[in-house]
């Protein structure tokens, strides 16, 4: 299996919201004091700006129904004659909301100015703002801090020698803002942000050890799709599946403290793409991505080669024994679980509630062991090596064992059910929190295997939703993936469609992680998806087993119809 080769040019659309297309709206608010429950408006000041040009001027004074301190009036020049005349805030607020629109937000310290309006349109029966922000402040604090003793505005308007300087009048500071936007975002263009969404995370970046490698971000789209992670040598680290390239491989940057992170970018020297239709196709190549890599940093998907599985041995008196590989040797299998751990939990749920033997040695009827073993002189179980029951008897526990697993899971689960129950009764709590992770293992690892079969029972199955997306899907396995506006072209170029298989067995532990990103994208459009074609059914009746979840008492509902899960 070879990597899918690497997208090629990006379409407009892919860039987003470009910031020359973005309205600003820069607002500076004076008051009467530092408090918006408490204190006025007495000044409000705006300018539009739009690609770098002013669009328009919004400022007034206010009246702001009360005395203004004298210090705030040395430090603004507003004095009480000058605030008298003019119009109380709910009268300015209608022609300010009007100038704003939908613009974006501007403001040096934007939650003052934004937290003194809302406070105002509250009192007057007004909904808040609901317009995105931008912090003058926090853009500054992360492209220049390194130039400058602040980031207060009149430290910002010297050293970048800005055309208007702020004077703790509204609309001088708002123009001087809205000047020192410019030159932030002239300093973000440097680090790749082109547009809105990068604009708006950028001040996530405090000052990453490896915000210079932000330029490995700089081709990538803002559609779906799998990213890869490489070294020097050109080796994948890691894969990951995003429903935003661009957004998701950017978040790296945005002060994630944890130590694996740091050291991934630390190696990163390339992060090459992959655009998927949705997110069905982006999971499914993530995962055989990672299969084909076992990329260093992945720690959790390319565990799927310590699957394992629970085997009841096809022998004259059957046993539970846990394996790696599942073979056509007649017995009965479960799983595959995601660790040996996983997979004895099971075994002793089900040693919980029928009395299978144990012991190791092959029994022989010429030559029987003089004892019982250990857990046949507990009572816990039968051992068929001392003689002690018969091959028919045996055989009804087994039968009955198989029937639990394939068929009726109440008959292992309820008496599980039931030992928990009885021993939280005596307040024999670990106990029973002991068998309830045991009931818990068995029925999820049921109610698993039971998915992924319907799935694969289906055969070849082709679904439609109602914007024309859907996907073709073969035994379980994607085949190809499709958008609304797409034909039904292959979606996964470079890789060979994983081949089913065998139907007797439970899945290859390969195939499980692919197997269940389709079982769960099926399960969350059920309602959406139209089956345009499909080898075997769809509909189950199946039985909702209790989940013996620990922070609630397990329960049980009727039967209920499954559409593949």
């Amino acid at each position: 299996m070879s990597t899918p080769p690497l997208t090629g040019q990006r379409s407009f659309d892919d860039l987003g919201t470009p910031l020359h297309d973005v309205t600003f709206c820069v607002i500076d608010l004076e008051t009467t004091g530092g408090s918006a429950a408490d204190c006025g408006i007495t000044e409000v000041g705006a300018v539009l700006l739009r690609g770098g040009e002013c669009l328009g001027t919004f400022q007034t004074l206010v009246n702001p129904g009360c005395a203004i301190p004298p210090e705030i009036t040395v430090l603004t020049g507003i004095t009480q004659s000058m605030v008298v005349p003019a119009p109380r805030i709910d009268a300015v607020l209608p022609s300010l909301l009007e100038f704003l629109g939908g613009a974006v937000v501007v403001g040096h310290n934007v939650r003052f100015d934004v937290g003194f309006l809302n406070a105002a349109l509250a009192r007057h029966g007004r909904p808040r703002l609901t317009n995105t922000t931008v912090d003058t402040v926090a853009l500054a604090r992360r492209l220049v801090r390194d130039e400058v003793p602040n980031c207060r505005l009149g430290t910002l308007a010297d050293r970048f020698r800005l055309p208007h300087r702020p004077s703790h009048r509204a609309l001088d500071d708002a123009l001087a803002t809205g000047d020192l936007l410019h030159v932030l975002l002239e300093r973000a263009g440097s680090l790749g942000v082109t547009g809105l969404d990068d604009l708006l995370a950028m001040p996530k970046i405090d000052g990453h050890p490896q915000a210079a490698k932000l330029r490995l971000t700089d081709r990538l789209p803002r559609r779906p799709g799998v990213y890869l992670f490489r070294d020097g040598e050109g080796r994948v680290l890691y894969v990951g599946k995003a429903s935003n390239l661009r957004t998701r491989v950017r978040s790296y940057f945005s002060g994630d403290e944890r130590r694996k992170i740091g050291q991934l970018l630390r190696e990163t020297q390339a992060i090459d793409h992959v655009v998927t239709v949705g997110t069905l196709d982006a999971s499914v190549l993530e995962v055989r991505l990672i299969h084909e890599h076992q990329p260093r940093f992945n720690r959790q998907i390319k565990r799927w080669s310590s699957y394992s599985y629970l085997k009841l041995t096809n022998e004259r008196f059957p046993r539970l024994s846990i394996t790696k590989v599942a073979r056509p040797d007649g017995a009965t299998y479960l799983g595959p679980f995601s660790s040996s751990r996983a997979a004895r939990l099971a075994a002793e749920a089900i040693e919980s509630a029928a009395p299978l033997r144990r012991c190791t040695a092959r029994p022989s009827p010429d030559r029987p062991r003089a004892t019982a073993c250990t857990a046949a002189q507990l009572g816990v179980a039968t051992c068929p090596c001392a003689g002690a029951i018969s091959e028919a008897d045996y055989g009804r526990i087994v039968e009955r064992v198989v029937r639990g697993l394939r068929v009726e899971p109440a008959l292992l689960l309820e008496p599980l059910d039931a030992k928990m129950r009885a021993l939280a009764a005596e307040e024999r709590y670990e106990e029973a929190s002991s068998v309830r992770d045991r009931a818990a293992a068995l029925s999820t690892a049921v109610t698993r295997q039971r998915q992924l079969d319907a799935l694969r029972s289906a055969g070849h199955l082709v679904v439609e939703a109602d914007d024309g997306s859907g996907a073709e899907i073969d035994h379980g396995l994607l085949v190809r993936a499709w958008g609304p506006d797409e034909s039904a072209a292959p979606t996964l170029p470079g890789l060979l469609v994983a081949t089913p298989s065998d139907l007797s067995l439970p899945p290859a532990r390969e195939q499980v992680d692919e197997l269940l990103c389709v079982a769960r994208w099926l399960d969350e459009r059920a309602g959406r998806l139209r089956v345009v074609h499909a080898d075997g059914g769809l509909a189950h009746q199946l039985v909702e087993l209790p989940r013996f979840d620990p922070r609630r008492r397990p329960t049980r509902s009727g039967p209920r119809a499954a559409a593949l899960v």
